[in-house]
């Protein structure tokens, strides 16, 4: 099931999922990004129509509430020449939500291959006040597998049946449909080389977002000639170098026919595969990746490129009104973050961000020595740099819905940015004047979706003409000046009618699409950043290194395009199965893909093809005999019989369809030679239907080893007592040597090697061609001190299951510290014994594993519980795919014990000190918080010994919680909260009629995001009297915190509720602020201390990050 992932901002994030409607309700994570979707889409927006055709539908149902069904259809309607229908499911597809779906209509009779792609929303209508209709609208690219797309959960049913809410009037329900169709543009036959002349960049799974910034990067020629002058050597690998992989990057961009691959720079960077897996934030990437790039280029020619390009700087100042007292700082910036909310357009941003903000009343500035003034508090530019990065902030932090979105408004920016403009308003004093700071718009990077994922392109103008190119991934397209600049505004999209037969008002879109980075170029500067970058400009040992690179690339390409023409012969020869058993392979005769290969061409007849294998090995024509392998239902490969002179004057192709119609590319061969004494060839000996052809290995059971000692021809009425001398003899043994013969069947999935009686016939005995004989002395009156494997199918059996584990202690979970030799059939209690002993462990109940995640690179987040797993097979298994990783920890307890008891982080704060103190409780899992705080009691000190404690939950600087006494803490999650125990004040124990328990918290106002509050430092609960002013309860606050009185008169003290403060004065009565009763929220009501934060991080604080909103990068190298 495919999870879309693009919520309309004014819905509730995580309220609707989109999906192709399916009878149970969709589960697990949203894939970031939907590639095929994206791909799709993004081509279509390319090619759209400009008046696409559009229509609104309507379905009035009536005697809804009654309706009996599952699910229901609407009559069908035509919108752009294609039927749609709406898919409703009443009750609920399986949610407590009603589910609605767009679907086309006639999907069953389509042709294959049939695709449409339509913009859509839509809504049920409140009939009481249309402002209250809920709509939501989506895009989507149906298709046979994806017939219907729309909403699981649309709307909650509770709502939908409620009378008073206006959605069900005279039980009826009314659902309208905006529907606008776009045209379906071949995404893949586009040679982007060939229309635009530059190539894509391929998409790792979720690198859309690094591809659009490498994209821009690279189209500013001065960069990417610094980066071609890095210094490299052609030992480099560019696995492990960022300047070479970004060169290699950069070249191939430059002089590849086709769009290329970003691996070896993401390996460079140290990511794994699951991090190509990650969306990440690209203003964080492009200051990761300038950061290194910073780094690398110290000490070379190139050294201070970043900070020339794109390193501007700007004036923090403070300056009092009624006195002569300036405070400035100067800082440096790579890039400018601009607001987008409140905004229409990058000036009015600008504006903002110089913005003065006055300083005064209780918030005034403290100057040296002139005590608190009035101040005027800003930020002044004192120089742009040439490349001006700026990043829109489309993506914020809701406080009242406790989650981020997206904001989707409109904004919009020039073509031509004068930043000079109004008499230099930006611009400190100091600033030179003459730089003329007008600007010249180089690229714009777009973000498509919401704020859980989406795609990611850029539009660019290389050498800034009028001409824009669309950089998406692997395609790239040109484009107007109309696309890259206004349609990527944002805001609403009014799509015209065209239908008369439907409601004609006009619909309008929320447009997803939209800018997030602008750069732009100073046009003093543009010649010297526009520049030429030729070949001169790249090292020589890298150039050669990419042609060739480039020559391998096109010879595979050619070979591929090919290859229809061509069969791939594999010869396999004794010397092959003498050098790979008992080396590289143990069961069955050969590895196939390491024995010598010919591309021969298909119409070539077999015979010819002899000629070439007589030049290559030496081996003339009429000593040849060539064998068919077979693939037996035992899933073996074995010889099966000898080509035919018939076959022989066959083509090659058809003799490869004769061996195997299953694959037509390859065709498998023994060449069977004879040798003479003198080891000389023979012509092959003659074969009747009587002989066999028996291939021999010899197994030494004291030095452990297997080794293949040839092949024989024997009759089928044989027996093996015939040819026992010959094998002694093959085997260097005396003539008379006992030794015992087993036949190898098979070794998937189990090990079968059985015993041959001697004195049946080989007919007997079910041999034929191709067969394995292993053989070995006589394993009697061998001890177990001699061998541990006395038998070739002892040995064999031990060979299929050896198992190499690497151990990496958790602690280090990067890092193999060790590894063992194990066996798959081992069991839990002896792989931790083996592990116990390497490490010279006396007990091995303390060791405690933890299972390999293949897809993360990570450990499980569970460990494996004692004797959780049968085998040490079920240790390495991850779905379909096998690791070869454990992690282990040592105990100081055996895990069984543990396992029966829970074991919690609590932080102590002490009553008198400043301190606080991390304990580790562990307890029976059935026992109670009362528990818990008997047994801290016993382990801290307490301000007198009748104290009594309380543990809190605390989350983000905020009291959840109090746990009662009896509450079982089984389930109780210190993995995110911070528990925290405390002393309950005396005060706080006898609490009147007129006394209210309130939450106070630590607050500050971030001036840069919109003034949002961020809480910090320990909250705590303070006891305030019904009749207790703001003043008096200051006097308790300060003596409780012991903050000195100069600190202490720059505290603002307010009344928050869900995210908003209300400024108290000192003769305010604190406790009518706050609601009487008991609710839940609690904690979102508070009385704020609003100051700055120098409280020193405490030890445990880096708990309360757990939840971020997006893996942070780094690039490891």
């Amino acid at each position: 099931m495919t999870l879309l992932t693009t919520p309309p901002i004014d819905q509730a994030e995580g309220e609707q999922m989109l999906v192709p409607h399916a009878d149970f309700a969709p589960e697990g994570p949203q894939p970031m990004e939907v590639a095929s979707t994206e791909a799709t889409t993004n081509a279509v927006d390319a090619q759209a129509i400009d008046e696409p055709p559009s229509a609104r539908f309507t379905w009035k149902i009536e005697n809804f509430s009654k309706m009996n069904v599952k699910k229901q259809y609407s009559e069908v309607f035509h919108v752009g020449g294609f039927k749609w229908r709406i898919l409703t499911f009443p009750k609920g597809n399986n949610v407590d939500h009603l589910s609605m779906y767009l679907d086309v209509a006639d999907s069953s009779a389509l042709p294959y291959g049939w695709s449409r792609y339509a913009q859509f929303s839509l809504s049920v209508i409140n009939q009481i006040h249309s402002k209250f209709t809920i709509r939501k609208d989506t895009q989507h690219q149906f298709n046979s597998r994806e017939s219907d797309w729309g909403f699981t959960s649309f709307m909650p049913l509770s709502e939908l049946y409620d009378p008073g809410r206006g959605y069900l009037v005279n039980d009826t329900c009314i659902i309208e449909a905006d529907v606008a169709v776009r045209k379906v543009v071949d995404y893949w036959s586009h040679d982007s080389k060939k229309e635009t002349g530059y190539v894509g960049l391929k998409n790792q799974g979720a690198t859309c977002y690094m591809n659009s910034l490498l994209q821009t990067l690279y189209h500013i020629p001065y960069f990417r000639k610094a980066v071609y002058h890095m210094p490299t050597t052609e030992n480099d690998n560019p696995s492990g170098s960022i300047p070479l992989a970004l060169q290699s990057l950069f070249y191939k961009l430059q002089y590849s026919d086709t769009s290329v691959a970003t691996k070896e720079l993401t390996k460079s960077f140290g990511w794994d595969t699951y991090d190509s897996f990650m969306q990440h934030d690209v203003q964080e990437l492009n200051r990761v990746l300038c950061e290194k790039l910073e780094d690398k280029m110290k000490g070379t020619v190139v050294e201070g490129t970043i900070q020339q390009l794109f390193e501007g700087h700007h004036m923090n100042y403070i300056e009092c009104i009624n006195v002569e007292y300036k405070s400035t700082r100067k800082e440096s910036f790579y890039d400018l973050q601009l607001d987008v909310k409140g905004c229409k357009d990058i000036y009015s941003s600008f504006d903002k961000y110089v913005e003065v903000e006055r300083l005064e009343g209780d918030n005034k500035y403290h100057a040296e020595q002139y005590g608190l003034q009035d101040a005027r508090k800003g930020v002044l530019f004192i120089d742009f740099p040439p490349v001006l990065q700026l990043q829109l902030k489309r993506f914020e932090y809701d406080f009242v819905r406790d989650t981020m979105v997206k904001i989707n408004d409109r904004y919009e920016f020039p073509l031509q940015l004068d930043l000079d403009r109004e008499n230099r308003k930006y611009l400190s004093p100091e600033a030179d004047s003459s730089v003329r700071n007008l600007y010249t718009l180089h690229s714009v990077l777009v973000h498509s979706g919401g704020v859980h994922g989406g795609h990611y392109y850029a539009y660019i103008r290389p050498t800034l003409s009028d001409q824009w190119f669309k950089f998406d991934d692997e395609r790239v397209t040109k484009e107007d000046m109309k696309r890259a600049l206004e349609e990527q505004y944002g805001g609403e999209e009014e799509l015209p009618q065209t239908n008369p037969g439907f409601n004609n008002s006009p619909f309008k879109f929320t447009k997803y699409s939209n800018a997030y980075m602008l750069v732009y170029i100073r046009e003093s500067d543009t010649d010297k950043i526009i520049c030429n970058v030729d070949e001169k400009d790249i090292a020589e040992h890298l150039r050669i290194r990419l042609k060739k690179e480039q020559e391998e690339k096109e010879q595979k390409r050619k070979e591929k395009a090919e290859a229809h023409l061509y069969t791939i012969i594999k010869v396999a020869q004794d010397e092959d199965l003498l050098h790979q058993i008992g080396k590289d392979i143990y069961f069955d005769l050969v590895d196939h893909d390491k024995v010598r290969q010919f591309r021969i061409q298909k119409q070539l007849t077999f015979n010819s093809f002899k000629e070439e294998v007589a030049k290559e090995f030496g081996i003339p024509v009429q000593f040849q005999r060539f064998w068919l392998w077979a693939k037996r239902q035992n899933h073996t490969y074995r010889p099966n019989r000898p080509l035919t002179p018939q076959e022989e004057t066959q083509s090659v192709g058809q003799l490869r369809e004769v061996s195997n119609k299953a694959n037509n590319a390859e065709l498998k061969l023994f060449l069977e030679v004879a040798v003479g004494l003198d080891m000389q060839p023979l012509p092959p000996p003659e074969k009747t239907k009587e002989d066999i052809i028996l291939f021999f290995k010899l197994y030494d059971p004291i030095k452990e080893e297997l080794r293949y000692v040839g092949r024989l021809f024997v009759k089928g009425n044989g027996k093996p007592m015939d040819i026992l001398k010959k094998l002694n003899e093959i085997a260097g043994f005396a003539p008379d040597e006992e030794i015992e013969l087993f036949e190898e069947i098979k070794y998937d999935p189990n090990v079968m090697c059985e015993h041959i009686d001697k004195k049946l016939s080989f007919r007997s005995s079910q041999l034929e061609d191709g067969d394995i004989i292993c053989f070995q002395k006589s394993p009697q009156g061998l001890s177990s001190e001699e061998c541990n494997y006395p038998t070739v199918s002892a040995f064999l059996i031990y060979v299929h299951n050896r198992q190499v584990v690497r151990f990496r202690s958790l602690e280090k979970p990067k890092e193999d510290e060790f590894c063992l030799e194990l066996s798959k059939q081992n069991n839990y209690d002896e792989v931790v014994e083996y592990v116990a002993r390497h490490l010279g462990l006396d007990d091995a109940s303390k060791i405690r594993l933890t299972s390999h995640n293949c897809y993360s690179q990570q450990p499980k987040p569970q460990p494996i519980k004692y004797r959780g797993a049968e085998r040490l097979t079920d240790m390495l298994i991850h779905y379909n795919q096998i690791s070869d990783i454990l992690y282990y920890e040592v105990l100081d307890i055996p895990l069984p014990e543990l396992q029966g008891l829970k074991t919690l982080k609590v932080a102590f704060h002490h009553a008198t000190k400043d301190e606080v103190v991390i304990h580790t409780i562990r307890l029976p899992k059935q026992s109670s918080v009362g528990d818990v705080i008997n047994d801290l009691k016993s382990k801290v000190e307490l301000s007198h010994p009748d104290a009594e404690l309380r543990l809190l939950e605390v989350f983000y600087h905020k009291i959840y919680k109090i746990f009662p006494l009896q509450e079982k803490i089984e389930n109780i999650n210190d993995q995110y909260w911070t528990l925290r125990a405390e002393e309950i004040p005396e005060e706080e124990k006898n609490l009147g009629p007129n006394d209210r328990l309130i939450h106070v918290y630590h607050f500050m106002k971030d001036t840069a995001q919109n003034q949002q509050i961020h809480n910090f430092g320990d909250p705590f609960f303070l006891n305030i009297n019904d009749n207790e002013t703001l003043g008096e309860i200051k006097m308790r606050i300060q003596k409780k915190l012991h903050v000195p009185d100069e600190e202490f008169s720059k505290w603002k003290f307010a009344f928050l509720s869900l995210g908003r403060p209300e400024y108290l004065q000192d003769s305010d009565i604190v406790s009518s602020r706050f609601q009487r009763r008991d609710v839940y929220g609690a904690w979102e009501q508070y009385l704020g201390l609003e100051h700055s934060d120098n409280t020193p991080k405490r030890s445990y604080a880096a708990n309360q990050n757990r939840h971020t909103f997006e893996k942070p990068v780094r690039i490891y190298n």
